[in-house]
């Protein structure tokens, strides 16, 4: 396993802080074996009668004392190892999470959520485990137990071999199931993953559930779903379950030999009566270890198979990143050709588009029409590089868009998904999403070209109302102008719109498109759109079909050609008339 690199550096970092924490677990360790002497000292006066109150209460002073000592340095011990496992797994989920957001589009398209959910949350967790209180189990396992031994050991040899027989089995027995532990947790892993993933789905689509009365359907999934967790976890337990007895069974056997060899030695006078209440304490202070040794073998395995899970993902290289020596200009033209264009999203799988080329030159505004499925968003999702030609050329002034610097290159282009996504925050946060904290003006203008300023005044707390997860207040259209504002509102050079005016009525399209033209000076524009109306002023349109460009020109152009484009104009127009009458 190689995934335990990545702790290292957080263990470089905190390395006193790590140092201070072993030290005084160290010193708690040892303090808590002087315990025993105290305790044999105090026996061994009693029974010979020869002790005074003064005695007793010196030795309950020394008590008191090691007690005050041993809290100390605890809270000390505790602060520093397993604040340091605080601070790994902060640093671990942000290493994650910021590891996630450079992935590629496609990345996500085959990992659910509710699996990277569980990676972040219970994953991340177990490592926490594994790197405080199990260090801890181990130190004390290793510290603990061999000090104890030594001190039984200066008590009398032959008792303390007695008491480890039954270490060996304790070594084998801790081997076999360490293993079928970490196989079994892996499972649970996964089953908590699915599980995860269907509770996200299902209140994520909580109203089409209410609106087909889903809900017996989808609590039956659940249940189902729970019902393969706790399995997985039974299985487990039944290894962890076994283990833990088992320990606790050779402990007792333990106590037993001491208890019959040492009250033997005791009634012949080989050990003082106080040696061998101060054995049986060594004994008690071994069990700890012991067990520990059970508890530290399942959370390592634990925390060693959330490791491999999450370095998997760590080690998952971005299919779409920056080349070195990237191209960061710090402004662009905005032209933008396609080159025979290929795309696919599986290498063995059909082409989405073939042989696509066009060139649009800076100002210019490009129109895409085509039926449902025709790969119109497939195209538009290649400039900001969301995914790469399987073949062909994009290039942006003249270069190659993968010789770009990625974030340069996506901050050269203001983007309007086809499904506008909104945070769940407020209306204003949704809209400077990406351009920062805007002035007044800029964003009063973004809001009046997206005809959003009406709609605000419905709100009581106008730009600061809370939208809720997706947007769940809002309509589709209001959250469709919210983004269309967000995407307005960015100065950059490169406006790429996705059915833009698809939920909202045709006299509120207008406006938006009306806006739109108004910038066209400033701006390379590619408008994609169900509605000819959206794009028949556009400087050129493309029609495409099943991924291929079956006629490109201007309106006029496609009109004439009497195809797709002009039998959807005609339909249109149709359509329009007859709502107007």
């Amino acid at each position: 396993m190689t995934s335990h690199k990545l702790l290292k550096p957080y263990f470089i970092e905190n390395r006193y802080r790590i140092l201070v924490g072993l030290l005084s677990l160290i010193i708690v360790d040892l303090l808590q074996l002087i315990i025993p002497r105290i305790i044999k000292w105090a026996v061994d006066d009693l029974t010979t009668n020869g002790i005074s109150n003064v005695d007793l209460l010196k030795y309950a002073l020394y008590m008191v004392v090691l007690a005050m000592l041993i809290g100390l340095f605890r809270y000390a011990w505790r602060r520093c190892l397993l604040g340091t496992s605080r601070r790994v797994e902060e640093g671990l989920r942000n290493q994650l999470f910021n590891h996630l957001q450079t992935l590629s589009t496609a990345y996500f398209r085959k990992t659910s959520s509710g699996d990277l959910m569980a990676h972040a949350t219970n994953d991340i967790q177990q490592i926490r485990m594994a790197t405080g209180m199990g260090l801890v189990a181990l130190n004390d396992a290793v510290v603990l137990g061999t000090a104890a031994i030594c001190f039984m050991a200066y008590i009398n040899v032959t008792l303390t071999l007695f008491v480890l027989i039954p270490m060996p089995f304790i070594v084998l027995g801790t081997r076999f199931f360490s293993k079928k532990m970490y196989r079994r947790y892996q499972q649970v892993q996964a089953a908590f993953s699915d599980m995860t993933e269907l509770v996200r789905e299902r209140f994520a689509g909580i109203r089409i559930i209410k609106a087909y009365a889903g809900e017996e359907q989808s609590s039956n999934q659940m249940r189902a779903s729970s019902r393969h967790y706790v399995t997985e976890n039974l299985r487990l337990v039944r290894v962890a379950g076994f283990f833990m007895p088992m320990m606790l069974l050779f402990t007792n056997i333990c106590l037993a030999i001491v208890l019959f060899l040492g009250g033997r030695l005791t009634i012949y006078n080989t050990i003082t009566p106080g040696d061998f209440v101060a054995f049986i304490s060594y004994l008690g202070l071994i069990t700890w270890p012991m067990m520990a040794m059970g508890w530290v073998t399942n959370l390592l395995q634990r925390g060693a198979a959330s490791l491999d899970r999450i370095d998997r993902i760590l080690q998952t290289p971005p299919e779409i990143a920056s080349p070195p020596n990237a191209l960061k200009p710090k402004h662009v033209l905005g032209e933008i050709r396609f080159q025979n264009v290929e795309f696919r999203y599986q290498s063995d799988g059909p082409n989405i588009l073939s042989d696509i080329s066009f060139k649009l030159k800076p100002g210019q505004i490009m129109g895409i029409v085509g039926p449902p499925g025709s790969g119109k968003t497939t195209l538009i999702n290649l400039i900001p590089r969301l995914y790469d030609p399987s073949r062909g050329n994009v290039l942006l002034d003249g270069h190659d868009i993968r010789q770009f610097d990625l974030k340069t290159l996506r901050h050269q282009i203001a983007f309007l998904s086809q499904e506008p996504f909104l945070f769940a925050g407020t209306i204003r946060e949704n809209i400077i999403l990406k351009t920062g904290q805007p002035n007044d003006q800029l964003l009063t203008t973004a809001i009046d070209k997206a005809a959003l300023a009406a709609t605000l005044t419905l709100f009581p707390k106008g730009l600061d109302t809370i939208v809720g997860e997706k947007g769940i207040i809002l309509s589709g259209g209001q959250k469709q102008r919210i983004a269309i504002a967000r995407a307005l509102l960015s100065n950059a050079p490169i406006l790429v719109l996705d059915d833009p005016i698809s939920q909202v009525d045709v006299e509120t399209g207008q406006k938006i498109i009306a806006a739109i033209r108004q910038i066209r000076r400033f701006k390379t524009i590619i408008i994609v759109s169900h509605r000819i109306s959206a794009v028949s002023f556009a400087d050129q349109i493309l029609s495409l079909d099943s991924g291929r460009v079956i006629e490109a020109g201007t309106h006029a152009d496609l009109i004439d050609n009497n195809l797709y484009y002009a039998h959807t104009y005609q339909l249109q127009q149709i359509e329009e008339d007859t709502h107007a009458a």
